[in-house]
Formats: structure tokens, C-alpha cells, sequence
């Protein structure tokens, strides 16, 4: 169960409502603690089109809400939930996925935001050389790799092939295969040092050696095309064999060109799908799949097969997507998404790509005017006394029993002290990238100031909550939520599911409510030929297996008669639709382009369910019975009083 789906109270927003008071006065009291008209007014405006009970939209009725939700969150308290290391770790990590969108600058992410749609209106196809260079290796102990891949840019230059170059010299592993070749490519499919070169090089050049994190590239583009933009499909799947047989794999690819062949017959292919389609996701809407672009598919030949198709209409061939065998089917095209409709996701993008390392920089330049960072001097220099050349072979250590290093570095914003162990620390923590900087004193100035971008960030961070209000509401209101779902998933849902004898009165109690349908075990067979339905009504009477019934059927390379068996409830799509149905073979019977025949084989009456067939759906309206008594019990437990002067003034305020 989802926590967004637990307290409707809680629609997390980003923007603070402009019409919630900012006086506050005490609504109501649980024991000892307050709850304000402040909190309870901003999250009623901002949930008010929300809700769509209307019965909830109701003053009295919404303060009977918000009291039951803080008797959950204080009992959670009483329980002492909020101490839990599990909690703890879920909060921290929330908290950090919210900050990310205040720390950064939005002129810059305006900036890459539109940079990175016009690109992605294009799709570059482009070959590289790959020379590995560490990316912990700076400054001048690259000027070997960069030189090297210069050179081999001025032999192509020269006349020599870029494929037999890059095959003798390109440290990528994929070389041998592709000799170079990327294909096509747009905006954020590759690191964004390598985007940026290959979307400025024109076709047939190649670019100067470009610096990421693999090493240096040297890049040919050889084509740019429109970006083909979407693609809106339907397709009918037989999955891969679960068995590795050469009999399981070829019965699997048959069953797939029989659907194929009734096709071209003229049969429905939704129809089809909808019959003989595995994946399930898709088989009861024709074998319809959300739209996608390039690259979004975890199976290139399936896009490949995707894309060619040019009419609405137009269906494949089959063919194997390394996942099953598909025919698929052109619903339609999509053009490229317009920049307003592109944003948002662009933006979060952007978030996750390099393109964030700009953005991280730009505001710690823009904190450096905001907060003062004073540095003790003194404190300063016995840290350059201390580092040495061992930094350089990864075993330096911060010095121990050091009384000159015990003090405070520097002081953020005059509030924060920051310890100088704290920047030996990190100083340790950079060895790692294998610190090239020359001599040691220009070392420690560099990473001080690596340093104090990172602390100035952190500082920022810290304070979000008193730099914006809106931040601290969203903060608090998810500390609760979040309490509420540790609650929940203690007194609730655990206990329906462990609660043995529980369950068993609830499910005594109520039997009457999980029954079975009469139930039928049918071979259900199908074709658009009467006469072939007719055929096979006389070879089951004679006695024949269906597996002899479809191959004395389906001959001369087609697919006259499909056959789908199994146990079905009378409500079961193809069964309701027949006026009688009676143990053996029924009447043939029509239903849109196809004739059915169904041979019941047995019948099991209508009953109830025993408790292990309908354990599932037992747990779940338990749960629900235990969540409707649980407020009562807790306004037993707890001391409720609400100030009635201030709601009635408060509600003459909200209307």
C-alpha cells in the first residue's frame, strides 16, 4: 500500500496557499499538546478541490478528520515510532529529495532546460575513439592522453579510415563489435561533455579531444536527422519459453505465425490479442501499449520494428524481441512534445545528469555573497604544516593527539563554527581521487575551497525550513504522514494479516460474502468458419483429443481453429454470452465475426469460498474493519478538547 494513498490530508505541495491567515490561535488540544488554525485553514484550502466528498468539504466534518488523523500521528508519538532507525533513514532521505529543488539556480536551469529541448529535436549519429584517462587525473598529467588522441585526429584528417583507427586505438570495449559506431542519439543518452561536442561538430568533421569522465573522445558525426518523436502501438506476444527446448522455442514461434497467418486471413487483430496475446497488460485492450520514443524500450528491435511501420494500420511480420515473439500493429505517430509540454520532465532530467554539477556550482558562488565565511588563519596554516606527499600515494592520515589542530577552521554565516578536524577530514576522504595538484600548499588551497562550497551548500541546507515556510510545512506534514504509516502498518495491517483467530470470527462472520460462481472446466475452441466449428463438433464427439482435433484442422498452412482451455467462473467472458451451458459439448453459437464451441468437461457448483481461496480479500476487509473502530478507541485513550469560539470564528474565516 502506497503512503500517498493513506491520508488524503497530506497532497504534498511546493507552494504555501495565499489564502491561509497567518494569525494562529490554539483550534484544539490531544493531552498536553496544541494544534493551531493556522495548519488546519492552510490545508483545508489547499485540499479543497481534492476532495471529492463532498461530505468532507463540510467544516465539522473536516475537523473530525483532522482530530482523528493527530490521535493517529499521537499515538504514534506515545509509541515512540518517530525513535526508529528505519524512520529515521526514510525522513533523511525525503528531506533530501525535497531540498534538491531549492538548492539550485533557476536562470541556469531555465538555461540547460532549453538548451536541452532544442537538442532533443534532433538526433546526431556519430562515431568516436575512446583514450581512458582516470577521471580523478587533472591538470597538466593529462596533456599524454590529450596529445595522444590529437594525433590520432590528424591522421583521419589525413586520409587514414576512422573505423580501422578506432578498431587499432579505441580503448572502448564495445570497438570490436561496432568499430566506433554509436548511431543515433539525442539529448541524454550519452554524459553530457560527450552531448555537448558531438550536437556542435558538424557532419562529417571531427572534434577536438572532449574531456569526460571515461577520458578523451575524438567524435565524428556522419548524419543528424529529425527526431522521430513517438509512436503509439498495438501488439499480440507469445513469451519466451520458460523450458530452453528447441521444442518449447518452436512451439512458441508456430503459435505466433498461426496468429499471423489468420491475419492476413482478415481476422480482427484485436480480436486476436485479446484471445491469444500473453501479455496480459495489454491482451484486454487489443494488445494497446503506452506510447514511447526512441531509446525508451528495453528492446531496440522491437522500437526498430515499431518505428517502420508508415500507415495507421499497417501491422509486422513476427519477430523475436529477445523477450517473445510479436506482431505489431501502428495505432499512430506522435510528433515531439512542444517545449511547455517538455519541461517539466526535462527539468527533472537535468537533476540526474551532469548537467546538475553547473547548477550545484552556480549557487555555491551565489552563497558565497550571501553568507559570510570567515577562515582562522592561524588554524589554516598548521593544516598546511600537517599535509604532506603522502597524499599523494593514498596513506595520509589526519594527525592524532595534535593539540594545534583541536580549534574551529572557520565560521559560516557568524553562527556556524566549523572544526578543522572536520576539513582533515575531508582531506582524508579526497585521496581517492588520486590528487595529482602540485606542491602540497596549492593542494590543500584547492581543496579548501572545494571545501567551503560544500559547506556553504550544507549550510543552506540546513537552514531551508527557516528560508522558506513553505518547505517546513511540507517537511512537517510528511513527518507526520510518515508516522502515521509506520503506525498503520503496526496496528493494522500487520496485526489483520498475524491476527489468526481474528481473521477466522471475521471470516465466520461473514461468509456470506466470498462465494464461487458455478465454475466450468471448458476447451473453448474459435474460428470466423462455421462449417470448420461444425467439423470439430463431430471429431470431439467421435472421441478426439484437441490436440488431433487442430491438426486435422488447421492444414494447408493455415489456421482454421484456435483452442484456449481451463477453469472459468460463469461469468467468464466467452461463457456468459451462450444462452444454456450443460456438461459435454454445447451448441455452437456466434458471437461478432466468430463461432464458438465449448465442451464442458465438469461443472463445480456455486459455494462459499473456504478461508485459504479468499484469504486475500478476507485480510483486506479486516483491515478495513479495524481501521473504522480505531479512531473511537483512540478518543478513548487520548484527552480531546476543541476550542468551539475559535472554530466558529474560524469557519466564518474560511467562507
Amino acid at each position: 500500500m502506497k503512503i500517498q494513498n493513506i491520508f488524503i490530508l497530506l497532497f504534498l505541495s511546493f507552494f504555501a496557499n495565499s489564502f491561509a491567515q497567518k494569525e494562529k490561535e490554539v483550534l484544539f488540544t490531544i493531552d498536553n499538546n496544541s494544534y493551531y488554525t493556522d495548519e488546519f485553514k492552510r490545508i483545508y484550502l489547499k485540499n479543497l478541490d481534492l476532495v471529492k466528498d463532498d461530505s468532507q468539504k463540510d467544516l465539522n466534518q473536516y475537523l473530525d478528520l483532522f482530530i482523528g488523523y493527530k490521535l493517529k500521528v499521537s499515538k504514534a508519538y506515545k509509541l515512540g515510532l518517530q525513535n526508529g532507525v528505519k524512520y529515521q533513514n526514510e525522513l533523511s532521505s525525503y528531506r533530501n529529495q525535497l531540498s534538491k529543488s531549492y538548492l539550485n539556480d533557476s536562470k541556469v536551469t531555465n538555461q540547460l532546460i532549453e538548451e536541452a529541448y532544442n537538442r532533443g529535436l534532433k538526433e546526431v549519429k556519430a562515431s568516436h575513439i575512446l583514450i581512458s584517462v582516470d577521471e580523478n587525473v587533472k591538470g597538466a598529467d593529462t596533456l599524454a592522453f590529450y596529445n595522444k588522441a590529437l594525433e590520432l585526429k590528424k591522421r583521419i584528417e589525413k586520409g587514414e579510415s576512422f573505423e580501422t583507427v578506432a578498431v587499432a586505438n579505441s580503448q572502448d570495449p564495445s570497438v570490436a563489435d561496432n568499430k566506433g559506431n554509436l548511431g543515433y542519439f539525442s539529448a541524454f543518452r550519452m554524459v553530457y561533455p560527450f552531448e555537448s561536442a558531438a550536437y556542435k561538430t558538424k557532419v562529417g568533421q571531427i572534434s577536438n579531444p572532449v574531456r569526460t569522465r571515461f577520458g578523451y573522445h575524438i567524435i565524428k558525426v556522419t548524419d543528424i536527422r529529425d527526431n522521430q518523436g513517438e509512436v503509439s502501438v498495438a501488439h499480440i506476444m507469445i513469451l519466451k519459453p520458460t523450458e530452453n527446448s528447441e521444442e518449447a522455442k518452436n512451439k512458441a514461434k508456430q503459435t505466433i505465425e498461426d496468429i499471423y497467418k489468420k491475419l492476413t486471413q482478415g481476422e480482427s487483430f484485436e480480436a486476436l490479442a485479446a484471445q491469444f496475446s500473453e501479455d496480459k497488460s495489454t491482451s484486454q485492450r487489443g494488445g494497446q501499449m503506452q506510447r514511447f520514443g526512441t531509446g525508451q524500450l528495453s528492446s531496440e528491435a522491437f522500437e526498430n520494428v515499431a518505428f517502420s511501420l508508415k500507415n495507421k494500420g499497417d501491422y509486422s511480420k513476427p519477430f523475436d524481441s529477445g523477450f517473445g515473439w510479436h506482431i505489431v500493429k501502428l495505432i499512430e505517430k506522435h510528433p515531439v512534445k512542444t517545449f511547455d509540454d517538455s519541461k517539466a520532465e526535462l527539468e527533472s532530467k537535468i537533476k540526474r545528469d551532469e548537467r546538475s554539477i553547473i547548477i550545484t556550482n552556480t549557487l555555491a558562488t551565489k552563497l558565497k555573497s550571501k553568507y559570510s565565511f570567515e577562515r582562522n588563519e592561524a588554524q589554516f596554516k598548521n593544516v598546511e604544516k600537517v599535509v604532506n606527499d603522502n597524499i599523494y600515494s593514498q596513506t595520509w592520515e589526519v594527525p592524532t593527539k595534535n593539540e594545534t589542530l583541536s580549534g574551529e577552521i572557520a565560521t559560516v554565516d557568524k553562527n556556524k563554527k566549523l572544526s578543522t578536524t572536520t576539513f582533515l577530514n575531508y582531506i582524508q576522504s579526497q585521496q581517492k581521487n588520486k590528487l595529482t595538484t602540485k606542491p602540497v600548499k596549492k593542494l590543500v588551497s584547492e581543496l579548501y575551497d572545494s571545501w567551503k562550497s560544500e559547506q556553504l551548500i550544507a549550510y543552506y541546507n540546513e537552514n531551508l525550513e527557516n528560508e522558506f515556510p513553505d518547505f517546513k510545512n511540507i517537511m512537517n506534514e510528511y513527518r507526520d504522514g510518515l508516522l502515521l504509516f509506520d503506525l498503520m502498518e503496526k496496528e493494522i495491517w500487520t496485526k489483520s494479516k498475524n491476527d489468526t483467530i481474528g481473521l477466522e470470527n471475521f471470516y465466520n462472520a461473514n461468509k456470506e460474502k466470498y462465494t464461487w460462481k458455478e465454475r466450468y472446466d471448458v476447451d473453448i475452441l474459435s474460428s470466423t468458419d462455421e462449417k470448420v466449428i461444425e467439423k470439430a463438433k463431430k471429431l470431439l464427439k467421435s472421441g478426439k483429443s484437441i490436440e488431433e482435433i487442430k491438426a486435422k484442422l488447421n492444414q494447408d498452412n493455415k489456421v482454421a481453429i484456435m483452442v484456449k482451455s481451463g477453469l472459468y467462473e460463469s461469468d467468464y467472458e466467452t461463457l456468459k454470452k451462450m444462452p444454456v451451458i450443460n456438461k459435454g459439448i454445447n451448441n455452437s453459437f456466434k458471437d461478432g465475426n466468430y463461432f464458438f464451441l465449448v465442451n464442458v468437461k465438469s461443472i463445480k457448483a456455486a459455494g462459499i469460498k473456504s478461508f485459504d481461496e479468499c484469504k486475500s480479500r478476507v485480510i483486506n476487509d479486516y483491515q478495513q474493519h479495524l481501521e473504522a473502530t480505531w479512531v473511537d478507541d483512540l478518543k478513548k485513550e487520548f484527552t480531546v478538547k476543541i476550542n468551539q469560539d475559535v472554530f466558529e470564528k474560524t469557519k466564518q474565516q474560511l467562507k
